[in-house]
């Protein structure tokens, strides 16, 4: 409900500029992806899943809502800060206790079913928003309603949620932080992860290349919302594909996949059936991987370092995000659209090419 209306309650409401709307996201993500890894090592050698994931989503179910209280941009920093941890905190050891909750043989459908979820919701969350809005609701009073669903979810992890996963392996002393005793494949994995986050078009680009296309801008919130719904019948497909076909073909197609409609971008026409088409279907390619990418660091990661494993895989793609959405506007500002959708084409394939090398000399 939040993501796609916090800008121009920012710019809108609150008179602040786009620098301060970068300032703001550039902070917050980086306070979760280093919280990330530091979750990640705690989980490992607490072994207490249940807290951290309830910690995090609760600390982010507070502070959301609160965002609709505010009158200077500088709380909405703080709270968005707040926001950031908790998912900093959470999302390491909720996808350990989810690859440690199935079989091998179910991890890619597991983890293809919860980027699934994801995506429903974040395919429903702007329709609600949307038609909110519509009804002439307040900025501030969708902020405040957004409590609801975040009251229900902490019922719902509190009532469902195990402290530790099924067949949990025994607390012991966590081996020390150290880049080269982790699986070869698992260290190529992540670099490559790293590289793919660099490369990545930031959304809010791709919004304005729909603009540039054509898109009206009150239609940007149903073209998100159908955006989430192709990824979330994409990512559960390509979850349970990866269990069948295997981790590695599943993540260097949908990569290659990238490749070509991010080509594609950078030299389509205007229209809007062209910026619907291509539009969704990139949407389809990013979200193929989701499932099999974290499946392939539980497959890899050692039963007591799974959270340390899924902390530097979160950490390194968030931290390297940054510099990748800075270089992609610069380019776009300096030289042109065109020219940075190549750029990121190139940089993807760079990336895959260094995920098919290191595991074949693995």
């Amino acid at each position: 409900m939040i993501t796609p209306i916090l800008p121009l309650f920012l710019t809108a409401t609150l008179g602040a500029g786009p620098a301060v709307v970068g300032l703001i996201e550039g902070v917050a993500e980086a306070t979760a992806s280093i919280l990330k890894l530091v979750s990640g090592r705690v989980v490992d050698r607490r072994r207490n899943h249940k807290a951290l994931v309830l910690g995090g989503y609760g600390i982010s179910n507070a502070a959301r809502p609160l965002i609709g209280l505010v009158f200077a941009w500088g709380w909405v920093l703080v709270l968005r800060f707040f926001d950031r941890v908790g998912k900093g905190l959470r999302t390491a050891p909720r996808d350990a206790l989810v690859a440690a909750s199935v079989p091998a043989e179910m991890r890619g459908r597991a983890f293809g079913f919860h980027r699934a979820m994801d995506h429903a919701g974040a395919t429903v969350g702007p329709l609600v928003a949307f038609v909110l809005l519509q009804a002439e609701v307040p900025l501030r009073t969708v902020f405040l309603v957004s409590v609801v669903p975040g009251f229900l979810l902490m019922g719902l992890l509190g009532w469902g949620l195990p402290a530790r996963p099924p067949g949990r392996v025994e607390a012991k002393p966590l081996p020390p932080l150290r880049w080269g005793v982790l699986d070869a494949r698992l260290r190529a994995l992540v670099v490559a992860a790293g590289g793919l986050a660099f490369a990545t078009a930031p959304e809010a680009f791709l919004v304005l290349w729909a603009a540039a296309g054509g898109m009206e801008i009150a239609w940007v919130p149903l073209l998100w919302a159908a955006a989430h719904a192709v990824r979330m019948v994409v990512a559960g497909g390509g979850g349970v594909l990866s269990d069948r076909w295997g981790r590695l073909p599943v993540v260097v197609t949908g990569w290659s996949a990238r490749v070509v409609m991010l080509v594609l971008l950078a030299l389509a026409g205007g229209g809007l059936p062209v910026v619907w088409t291509l539009f969704l279907l990139y949407a389809a390619a990013t979200a193929f991987t989701e499932g099999a990418e974290r499946a392939l660091i539980g497959d890899l990661a050692g039963a007591v370092q799974k959270g340390t494993a899924f902390g530097l895989y979160h950490m390194l793609s968030g931290l390297l995000a940054l510099p990748g959405a800075l270089l992609f506007g610069l380019i776009w500002e300096g030289i042109g659209m065109t020219a940075a959708f190549l750029t990121a084409a190139f940089l993807t394939t760079a990336a895959a090419a260094v995920l098919i090398g290191f595991s074949r000399k693995a």
